[in-house]
């Protein structure tokens, strides 16, 4: 794990590049992140998140920015600008069930190819997808989701990496900390190497590899 500036953190992140963001209706965010992907021009990301915000809140920046080329989640309902660029052809919405969006980052994070799941049988939603009986009962074979770059909005963390997160705030970050090559960490506040009780640890060190240092 190494500590360094935001502008550096971001500087890794192509055009092109993969991103999960943390993050549910904003809440949970690593706004600083989000803001430094925009000014540095970004384009052409795939957005992986629970939803896309709105219009100046977290992801929605970079909706805004039209930094993003292909969005998968679970809804974009209260963004009328994904919507807007969606129906002109100008982004790509993949919409996941929410339960399904998550077990498929969580399959990534633990080494497996995918989940099964009954949600979606019998809809649009199984539309292209291996369908497997188990006992009698039809599911979707829903793949993994891997990603370049995890964006994680931490409450705090220790100058080794480790992460605790407040309420829920904690969303998707923990998750979305095991499912992607690159983790980059942007924490309200860093403290010291034991201030961090182990057992309130929830994102261990091992995982992180960027700490954004406050300044």
């Amino acid at each position: 794990m190494r500590t360094t500036t935001v502008d550096e953190a971001v500087a890794g992140i192509g055009d092109g590049a993969s991103l999960m963001v943390g993050g549910f209706m904003g809440v949970g965010t690593p706004e600083r992140l989000i803001d430094e992907l925009v000014r540095q021009g970004r384009r052409a990301l795939t957005l992986i998140a629970n939803d896309t915000a709105m219009p100046g809140v977290g992801v929605g920046k970079l909706i805004a920015a039209k930094a993003v080329r292909k969005v998968i989640a679970s809804h974009i309902g209260l963004n009328p600008q994904t919507q807007a660029q969606m129906i002109a052809g100008e982004i790509e919405v993949e919409l996941v069930p929410q339960g399904t969006l998550i077990e498929r980052i969580r399959a990534a994070g633990h080494g497996l190819g995918g989940v099964l799941t009954p949600t979606g049988v019998g809809t649009v939603v199984e539309q292209g997808k291996r369908k497997l009986e188990v006992d009698g009962r039809e599911y979707l074979l829903e793949t993994a989701l891997h990603a370049d770059f995890a964006l994680v909005q931490a409450f705090l963390a220790d100058y080794l990496g480790n992460l605790t997160y407040v309420l829920t705030a904690r969303n998707f970050n923990p998750v979305i900390a095991m499912a992607a090559a690159t983790v980059i960490v942007d924490a309200e506040h860093v403290v010291p190497v034991g201030m961090i009780p182990p057992d309130q640890v929830m994102t261990p060190a091992p995982l992180v590899d960027f700490l954004v240092a406050r300044t």
